[in-house]
C-alpha cells in the first residue's frame, strides 16, 4: 500500500515538475511531509526524512535532464567543473546542518524558502540577461557552488533555484544557465542523499524501510514514476500559457510555505 502511495507522489511530482518548469523537490517534500505524518512517524525527523528522500529521486531524474541537455549543447562544462566539487561538499555538510536543525527549524526554513519561489514566479523575475558581464573568477565560482550546495541539502531540492539565477546574473543565456544547472543537480544530489544517510544512521532513525534519513519504498516509487510522467508534464506546459502556469504554481507554493510555517508555530 505504501508503494502505491508513493509511486502517486511521483506521478504527481514528475508531471508538476515537467508543467511548471522546476525540479521536483518543491513538490516531493511537502507531499511526503503530508504522507509521513499520516503514517504516524516520528515528528522530530519527518522532516529529515521529507529531505533526504527528495535528494535522493533527484539523483536519478537529474541523470535524464543532464542527458537531454547535453544532447543539445547547453551544459556549460568548465563552469560546471568549477561549481560541481564544491556544490557536493556543501551539500554533504548541509545535510549535517540539517540533521542538526528541530524539525520545526527545518519547517520555518523551507517554508521561507517556497514562500521565496513563489514570490520569484509570481512576479516573473526573469530579468532580461545582460550579456556585457562575465562570470567571476574560479575561486568565486567555487565559493558561490559551496553555498547552494549547503541550501540546496537544507531544502531538499537539486539546486536549481539557486543556481540558474546565479549564471544568469553574470551573463550567461536562460538555456545554458538551466542546461548548466541540470548538470550540477546530480554531484547535489549524490551527496546531499549520502550526506542525510549518513547523518541519519548516526541519529538512529526509528522508522521502517529507512537507511539513515531516506524512505526506501518512496524513494523507489517517486524516481520510477517522476521519470516516465515529467515528460507527460511538458507537453502539457507546451499547450498552456507559461504566464499562467507559473502564477497558478507560485499560488500553489505559497499555500504550502505559509503552511509550513503555521506548523511550525503550532
Amino acid at each position: 500500500m505504501e508503494l502505491i502511495i508513493f509511486l502517486v507522489i511521483g506521478a504527481l511530482a514528475g508531471f508538476a515538475a515537467g508543467l511548471f518548469g522546476v525540479g521536483g523537490g518543491t513538490i516531493i517534500v511537502p507531499l511526503l511531509y503530508i504522507v509521513f505524518t499520516q503514517m504516524g512517524y516520528d515528528p522530530n525527523v519527518i522532516m529529515h526524512l521529507a529531505l533526504g528522500t527528495s535528494l535522493a529521486t533527484i539523483i536519478v531524474t537529474s541523470i535524464s535532464s543532464l542527458m537531454a541537455h547535453h544532447k543539445n549543447g547547453a551544459v556549460i562544462w568548465p563552469v560546471f567543473k568549477n561549481l560541481a566539487p564544491p556544490m557536493a561538499i556543501g551539500c554533504f555538510a548541509g545535510a549535517g546542518i540539517a540533521g542538526w536543525l528541530s524539525g520545526v527549524h527545518l519547517q520555518f526554513i523551507v517554508g521561507l524558502f517556497l514562500l521565496w519561489v513563489a514570490y520569484n514566479m509570481f512576479m516573473g523575475a526573469k530579468k532580461a540577461v545582460d550579456s556585457t558581464k562575465q562570470l567571476p573568477s574560479t575561486a568565486k565560482q567555487m565559493g558561490a557552488g559551496a553555498g547552494i550546495g549547503i541550501a540546496s541539502a537544507i531544502f531538499g531540492i537539486g539546486g536549481g533555484s539557486l543556481t540558474v539565477p546565479y549564471l544568469t546574473h553574470y551573463g550567461v543565456v536562460m538555456q545554458k544557465a538551466v542546461g548548466t544547472s541540470a548538470a550540477c543537480g546530480l554531484p547535489i544530489a549524490i551527496a546531499g542523499a549520502l550526506g542525510f544517510m549518513v547523518f541519519g544512521m548516526n541519529a538512529q532513525v526509528n522508522v521502517p524501510n529507512t537507511i539513515g534519513f531516506i524512505h526506501v519504498y518512496a524513494f523507489l516509487g517517486i524516481s520510477i514514476m517522476s521519470f516516465f510522467t515529467a515528460k507527460y508534464g511538458a507537453k502539457a506546459a507546451h499547450a498552456l500559457s507559461p504566464s499562467v502556469l507559473k502564477k497558478c504554481f507560485a499560488v500553489l507554493l505559497l499555500c504550502v510555505g505559509s503552511f509550513f510555517l503555521v506548523k511550525g508555530f503550532f
